[in-house]
């Protein structure tokens, strides 16, 4: 049996079997990953994996798995076991059948513009990045690389069928010019014309080089400017906890605040897969749906959930073509700019408190948006609008509805952001938040 004929295959059996509805994502990856430490390179590896993503349901009870791509008589030895397994699961409060197609989707969207980068030139990146980082200071360097290419196969009881190539480039740069003074900065991209290695490293080096000789901070509410980094893990909040399936679950803190303010007027946040030419660009879900924009919120009022066919039936909305294989997700989250520069933003502050980073985001509460994070990497007082005495030993303890109601400016200047704090990737600015509060970190 040919590859491209799986799919097609597993969904034909498990109806067969006795499934009603049946969806079958065969993914092949091939990816090279560098990893570096103390200014050179230490690993490099190239790797190939290929694996089926089943997920079916028998009406109201499903489920599903993720299996290595085997031979025949093992693909039909799992479906049979998920059959088994859909037969005692709960039942779910609705039964939606997949969306019918055949749909139609954007060709653009659905290969690459980038081609394949060899090994020389993803060596040559990571040099540039330890290169910039040591300009600007840094006395060792850290991070890694990975180059991807995949190919998504997609077909569901539905009708619907689907071939998805992807390519991507991302660099996590670490900087280090001290033990307790370190600076983090990354870049990713769908192909090299976008890829910004040097720059990742050089923003690292000069945050590292600025942290020399921190001073434990002193815990209190400060006007503060939050970074792209630890703005884009706030951010991905809002838009993963946008999920229909967490809303129901009750695990957001966007519980029954459609059409309610959630943040400032200055925020819009908008998930779009079908930005050509980016990180998160695709053309289907894993319903086979075409993918879609969605404004998530517009001028700080929450305008939707995200959803697939089975939240939306539940909620009495539209599908947004976010399904994944159990819950709705995000894609490609975008933060509309603001109209200042990261000078002019700075320069508003007369005190307050600069966060480069953060890691270790932890709810006390899902339902009313109450968490904490430690900043990571450098942090830095400001005091008549410039960027003095480097801090640290400091937690941000706050609310996330808060948080976002209270910002008062974005710069006009964006990155994307991803990397493992970030699962989603995040088109970000910088952004100031009137009276965040910080705590002692016990770190």
């Amino acid at each position: 049996m040919m590859m491209e004929e799986i799919p097609r295959y597993v969904v034909k059996f498990g109806l067969e079997q006795g499934a009603t509805d049946i969806v079958a994502d065969l993914v092949e990856y091939e990816k090279t990953m560098i990893r570096f430490s103390n200014n050179e390179i230490t690993v490099s590896k190239n790797y190939r994996e290929a694996s089926v993503n089943i997920f079916l349901m028998i009406e109201k009870q499903r489920s599903g798995l993720t299996i290595p791509l085997g031979p025949r008589k093992a693909l039909e030895s799992r479906v049979k076991r998920l059959m088994s397994m859909a037969k005692i699961a709960p039942a779910a409060d609705v039964y939606a059948p997949l969306p019918q197609g055949p749909f139609r989707y954007d060709p653009a969207l659905l290969k690459p513009t980038a081609v394949r980068v060899g090994p020389n030139r993803l060596v040559s990146f990571v040099e540039e990045a330890i290169d910039e980082a040591r300009r600007m200071g840094a006395q060792k360097v850290a991070g890694s690389l990975t180059a991807t290419k995949a190919e998504m196969n997609l077909a569901t009881s539905g009708r619907a069928e689907a071939v998805q190539e992807e390519t991507s480039l991302e660099i996590s740069v670490r900087a280090f010019a001290s033990d307790v003074a370190s600076g983090h900065f990354v870049s990713i991209a769908e192909n090299e014309s976008d890829f910004r290695p040097g720059e990742a490293g050089r923003i690292a080096g000069e945050i590292a080089k600025a942290s020399l000789d921190p001073k434990p901070g002193e815990p209190g509410t400060y006007t503060a400017l939050l970074g792209p980094l630890v703005f884009a893990d706030l951010v991905n909040q809002v838009g993963i906890l946008s999920s229909a399936f967490l809303v129901d679950a009750g695990q957001s803190f966007l519980i029954d605040k459609i059409g309610s303010e959630v943040a400032s007027e200055k925020f819009t946040l908008v998930d779009d897969p079908a930005l050509k030419g980016t990180y998160g660009s695709r053309g289907f879900d894993d319903e086979g749906v075409p993918a879609r924009k969605n404004v998530i919120v517009e001028k700080g009022v929450l305008k939707t959930y995200l959803h697939n066919s089975t939240t939306a039936k539940k909620f009495k909305a539209d599908t947004t073509g976010n399904a994944g294989l159990i819950e709705p997700l995000p894609w490609n989250l975008v933060v509309e700019p603001g109209v200042k520069t990261f000078e002019e933003m700075l320069a508003e502050i007369d005190d307050g408190i600069y966060i480069t980073n953060d890691w270790y985001l932890r709810y006390q509460n899902y339902q009313t948006g109450d968490f904490s994070t430690i900043p990571r990497d450098g942090m830095f007082r400001i005091k008549h609008g410039r960027i003095e005495d480097p801090i640290r030993e400091l937690r941000i303890s706050d609310n996330m509805l808060r948080i976002f109601r209270n910002i008062t400016e974005l710069s006009q200047t964006r990155f994307w952001v991803k990397w493992w704090e970030v699962e989603v990737p995040t088109l970000t600015p910088y952004a100031i938040v009137k009276g965040l509060n910080l705590t002692k970190s016990t770190m």
